[in-house]
């Protein structure tokens, strides 16, 4: 183990800075303040295991375009529980939400449980929704027209279909949101979240980035790297990877986390399926969704098309204590079929969370026969789950003509080595991804690995945990290579 050693330049620049209120990527503008205030009424979904101070909500005011600092402005909400030992206290811990379109707000106000009463006890816990999403002024768009986006293009008719409604998709959500919708992407978010920092009073910041939350810490870092005190990117995100790496990194790790399922369901009793041949049933259901006669009946017996089963599916292997209700689920499935129950939206216009993917990845298509060989290649690449839910970004994201925070190999300086918590078995942010990140940062950053399975690992593994806490509170970096091992089934 080791202590990082604070830089004398890197602070007297930081503080240097600070006091001029000056960043390095925009002319200077007076410190803002957050008015912290009660948040309105609002339920916890359990009882925190340990006391927590009580939720404060707060917004900040920022510019829509950080290269006009004093144009148009908005919102950005935030919420925090300050620490619960105010003589033990440290400073401010930062979370980054995931998604893309995770709350931060919800999160802090719905109980900061997630980190460790430690880490609670001598850290205010601040969050907030990013630009673009939840509180903080929310692209906004025609439900109907996000409704023709296909799951999966069939053909060139229905390629060029999709290119013309994305097109007018882009123009609506830009006359409903407003100029916002051409900055929400994750640089733009890497400047806000400097000017949290900066409103609350932090001469450098601790933070704790989550799945798509570790893209706004890497280009932090990236842009502010004498500002770091300590990061931890829990299931990292290579921004690294063009269209094909893109698709079989995402291939291989849905693949893979749904193996290590069905290895699971073969020895474990608590699988429902247990004893029985879970993959040629599940090959079973995808020809059914292929036919259109699969329906599924935790939605009222709605269609389930082999996008949308792979998905669901998908989604249930984040979490090692979801995975008897994914052998459930499949169990029901496999059962006699629901009548279908056909449900409508009554909102014209629907929050869109996911703009900022568009935003952040250049994933261009250059028509059908390229899509169509890609899509087989997933196939080839994950047998079993076939569409992988990234296939969904092609489609939402084909045409988008300008990327504001193009893919790049990290470009990163800082003082303390960033903290890589990946998980081996990670269904989403795939352990090839960590591998990469820690490659880029060099010795800028040092990989943890948990040996273990599920989208993240802070919260399941106790040796995680503990490493983790340790570099937050008192910047010790585990020594490399750091593991902890996988916590049984």
């Amino acid at each position: 183990m080791l202590r990082v050693r604070k830089s004398g330049v890197g602070w007297a620049v930081a503080l240097a800075l600070t006091a001029a209120g000056l960043t390095p990527a925009s002319p200077a503008v007076a410190r803002p303040a957050i008015d912290w205030h009660p948040c309105a009424e609002d339920t916890p979904e359990e009882e925190p295991p340990v006391a927590e101070t009580p939720p404060e909500c707060g917004s900040l005011s920022l510019p829509v375009d950080w290269n006009r600092p004093r144009g148009e402005r908005f919102e950005l909400a935030l919420a925090r529980r300050v620490a619960t030992d105010p003589t033990a206290r440290q400073g401010t811990l930062v979370f980054g939400p995931g998604g893309p379109g995770d709350s931060g707000v919800d999160r802090v106000v719905n109980g900061s449980s997630r980190f460790s009463a430690d880490l609670r006890r001598r850290f205010d816990i601040v969050s907030f929704d990013p630009r673009g999403t939840g509180g903080s002024h929310p692209v906004r768009c025609s439900r109907d027209l996000l409704a023709r986006q296909p799951q999966v293009i069939a053909d060139q008719a229905q390629f060029d279909a999709t290119l013309t409604n994305n097109a007018l998709l882009r123009a609506d959500c830009r006359a409903r949101t407003g100029a916002l919708y051409d900055h929400v992407d994750t640089t733009s978010a890497a400047r806000d979240l400097d000017a949290v920092r900066a409103a609350l009073g932090e001469r450098q910041l601790t933070f704790h980035g989550s799945s798509y939350g570790t893209l706004l810490g890497e280009r932090y870092a990236e842009l502010y790297p004498d500002r770091v005190r300590a990061m931890v990117l829990e299931a990292a995100m290579d921004h690294s990877l063009e269209t094909r790496a893109f698709l079989d990194t995402q291939a291989v790790a849905a693949e893979d986390a749904f193996d290590e399922f069905l290895d699971w369901c073969a020895r474990s009793a608590a699988c429902v399926l247990h004893g029985r041949d879970v993959r040629a049933i599940w090959a079973g259901l995808h020809d059914r969704a292929e036919a259109g006669t699969l329906t599924d009946p935790d939605r009222a017996g709605a269609p389930l098309a082999p996008f949308e089963l792979s998905r669901l599916a998908h989604k249930r292997l984040y979490e090692t204590d979801r995975w008897p209700g994914l052998g459930q689920w499949i169990d029901k499935l496999a059962g006699p079929p629901t009548p279908g129950v056909t449900t409508l939206a009554d909102d014209a216009v629907v929050p869109y969370p996911f703009a900022v993917f568009c935003q952040d990845w250049s994933l261009p298509v250059r028509d059908y026969r390229e899509y169509d060989a890609l899509l087989r290649r997933s196939a080839r690449l994950a047998p079993d789950l076939r569409y992988p839910p990234a296939l969904f970004a092609l489609v939402t994201c084909l045409g988008t003509p300008t990327v504001a925070n193009p893919q790049h190999r990290l470009r990163v300086r800082t003082d303390v080595p960033l903290l890589i918590a990946a998980t081996v078995h990670d269904p989403a942010s795939g352990y090839a991804w960590a591998r990469a990140v820690a490659r880029q940062l060099g010795r800028h950053g040092v990989l943890l690995t948990y040996q273990g399975w599920g989208h993240g690992s802070y919260t399941t593994s106790p040796c995680v945990g503990r490493a983790v806490d340790s570099y937050l509170i008192d910047q010790v970096v585990p020594a490399r290579p750091a593991s902890c091992p996988a916590v049984d089934l």
